[in-house]
This record gives structure tokens, sequence and C-alpha cells, in this order.
């Protein structure tokens, strides 16, 4: 566990919101990410508006440069994580961050001087999706170091309701910036962005503790003990398992989603953004409100509540209909991203709370390269079973599996707890 920093201990140990927002550091660091957030939702319209627009690129090249942008998860975040646990998790988010500005403001220089190409658009994304990749490692294991595991849940939630928040706001204002100066000159704002992180991050005063030199071993031996930790542990395999499988029938209901409001519900196509954004509101709700259901509920058992209970209504979306009946859709989408933002805040407080600081990039890299890599599995099987026995019933079976994820957590050493104990004796891995 690690020591709780002065600084926060003179606000007051009490893990109260009001303590938070007292605290320089973190507050630093979450307004830094809440305007990159902003500039990378930006991104994610401005991007592909760019190869439709300025390149006149096609449906295939669209979803290539889609593709692209997420390769690098699965490329290298298991040795991302060896490389973040050995060095310095500050000095990577600002490098991260600089080289993130160069790369995306790469693109509306060369819209300028008329020598945008698709390739550069490849490069660019793969290079910030690698960028990317080690930005989220180092900045999910830095968090622990900034304050005491009691603050953890609290300042969690306050990340993802930034996330949730990019995730309603940010395509509304790509969309304005991309009508006031271009595709490639909105891109320009989310490389600005990151000139505010790296300052917010520059500000941060704590710093953490050293890296010890792990010179006696090679990077896949590190990599493998990472591996152990997070399949050893007998609580966070069954996290993994359970956030996993949501990921995986999550990725079926996306990927019909946009084809179930248009040709099952008859949402027009202008209106699709509207409906989907819906579920936004549930996440900053749900990325408000996580810690105090964890203290009203217990911050273990709201681990398997969060999906159990608070998700199960999301099934009515699969029987939305035509009409007023439409509301049912961004109605289940809103609980389904309001039960997710809360289950995601607490099983990763858990999972910062019982990590050794030495394995913290490890643990968070393993996890996110096996929960992320069911997702792109899971838009594959959605488009097949939509084809082969329809759009509705595969909703609903998508919805059904990702609530029944839950019962992974609830059958774990969870379901007896109420409270996350302060110091969890470290588990044997074999």
């Amino acid at each position: 566990m690690t020591k709780e920093p002065k600084d926060l201990q003179d606000v007051g140990s009490k893990p109260d919101g009001s303590s938070l927002w007292r605290h320089r550091d973190f507050m630093l660091l979450w307004s830094g990410q809440t305007v990159s957030e902003m500039g990378s939702a930006v991104t994610q319209i401005a991007l592909p508006l760019v190869a439709v627009i300025a390149l006149n690129a096609s449906t295939f090249e669209v979803g290539l440069l889609a593709a692209a942008g997420t390769l690098a998860f699965a490329l290298i975040a298991l040795p991302a994580g060896a490389w973040v646990d050995g060095g310095s998790k500050r000095s990577i988010m600002i490098v991260c961050n600089i080289l993130r500005l160069v790369i995306i403001g790469s693109i509306p220089v060369a819209a300028a001087f008329g020598v945008l190409t698709m390739a550069q658009l490849y490069i660019v994304a793969l290079a910030a999706g690698v960028c990317t990749v080690f930005f989220d490692v180092a900045y999910q294991s830095y968090l622990p170091s900034l304050m005491s595991a009691e603050h953890l849940m609290g300042a969690n939630g306050k990340l993802g309701t930034t996330q949730a928040f990019a995730q309603l706001g940010g395509p509304s204002l790509g969309g304005g910036l991309v009508g006031a100066f271009g595709a490639a000159g909105a891109m320009a704002v989310d490389a600005l962005s990151y000139v505010v992180s790296v300052l917010s991050i520059f500000g941060i005063r704590k710093r953490e503790d050293p890296p010890k030199p792990r010179t006696d071993e090679s990077l896949r031996r590190r990599i493998a003990e990472g591996l152990r930790f997070v399949i050893g542990h007998s609580v966070l395999r069954k996290v993994v398992a359970c956030t996993g499988v949501a990921n995986l029938f999550s990725g079926m209901s996306w990927s019909l989603a946009m084809v179930f409001l248009v040709r099952e519900l008859h949402v027009s196509p202008a209106l699709t953004g509207l409906v989907m954004a819906g579920g936004a509101v549930g996440g900053i709700a749900g990325g408000a409100l996580a810690g105090r259901l964890a203290k009203k509920i217990g911050s273990a058992r709201i681990i398997w509540v969060s999906v159990l209970v608070f998700g199960a209504p999301q099934v009515v979306v699969a029987f939305a209909w035509p009409g007023w009946g439409v509301l049912l859709a961004p109605l289940g989408w809103a609980i389904a991203y309001f039960a997710g933002m809360v289950y995601n805040v607490a099983q990763l407080s858990y999972r910062q709370s019982v990590t050794p600081p030495e394995l913290m990039g490890r643990m968070n890299a393993a996890v996110r390269w096996v929960v992320w890599g069911t997702m792109p599995l899971g838009g594959v099987l959605g488009g097949l079973l939509g084809t082969l026995i329809g759009v509705r019933p595969t909703l609903m079976l998508a919805l059904i599996g990702s609530w029944a994820a839950g019962w992974f957590v609830f059958f774990s050493p969870f379901r007896h707890m109420r409270d996350i104990p302060e110091s969890v004796p470290e588990p044997a891995t074999p």
C-alpha cells in the first residue's frame, strides 16, 4: 500500500470529495486530462472526416484507419507495462503527450501545404495509438503514487466522469470545429490540448519513488511476471473474466447499434448521434456517484452490485420500437453506461490497491490487453449473428450476456465482503 502524501494529510484523511478538490496535484492531473480527453474526442470525429472530405477515402480505407488506431493495444500493451514499471511514470506521460502533439499536429501542417496523404493518416493513427497505450498504462499506474488508497475511488470516479463528458460533448464540439475550421484544422485543437496536459503534469509537485533497477531480467520474463500476478490472483482473475466477457458482448451490441437505430427503429441518421449521446449521460452520472455509492453499499460489494443490479434494466434497449418507443434505446444505453462506469471505477480502484507498486504498470497492461482484446471479436460476432438470426435477437443476446458477466465477480470473495480491506495480503503466484 502506498503512503499517504503529506499534502493530502494537511486537508484531512477522510476520503470525501472536498479533500480531492483541495488536492493540488490531483487537480492539476485531472484538469490537464480533462482538456486532453476533449481534444481526443474531437479527433475521433475529425480524423475520419479528414480522410473522407480531404482525401476522398473509400469505406474500406476509413475502416483500416479506425483499425490502425486500436492496433497498438493488441501489439504492445504487454511490453508497454514492463517498460512503464522500469521508468518514471510521470516522465513517460510527459514524453507521450509531447509526441502526440507533434504527431497529431502534423496533419493540419501537411494539409496546409497540400501534401497530406492516406499513408500519413495511417501512420499518425498507429503512432498516436502507441503513445496512447504507454500514456494510459503510465497514467493508471501513476495515480496510486499520487495519493493514498482510500482516495482512489473518488479520484477514479472524477476521472471517469471526465471521460464520459468527453464522449458526450466531444463529438458535438468536433462537428462544430470541423464546420468552422475544416477537418484538418479541427485536429489542431487536439494537438494543442496536449500542451495543456504537459504543463499540468509538469506542475505536479509530488515525485514518485524511483523504480528499482532490474537489469537481471529479460523483457519477456518481466512481461510474464505481470501476467502471472494477474492470473495467479484469485480475485483479479475474476475481475478480468467479468470485464473481458462484458466487453465481448458490449462489442456485439455496439456493432449493431447504428443498424438497429436506422433499420429497425427508423431513426434518421441526423438524430442517431443524439440518441447515442443518452448513454454518455449515464456515464457522467456513474462517474459522479461512484464514490458515494461505494461508501453507502460497500467498496467491495459495489463491484458486483453495479453489474447485476444496476445493469439489469439495460435490456430495455432490445424492446424499443419505432416512434416514442425509440426512447427505450437511450434509456437502456444510459443504464448500461451508468452501471459500467460505477463498475470500472470500483474494480480499477481495487486493482490499484492490491498491486505492488513495482508491478502496477504490468498489471494494468496485462488487464487491458485481455479485456480490450475481446471487443473486436465481439464486433465480428455481432455482425455474423445479426446476419444469421436477426439484429434484435442478437442485440438481446448481447445485452443479457453483458449483464451475466457480473456473476464472475459475484462468485468471488467480493460476495462475502462489504469493503475492500485497507491491507490486502499479496497472493502467491504459480
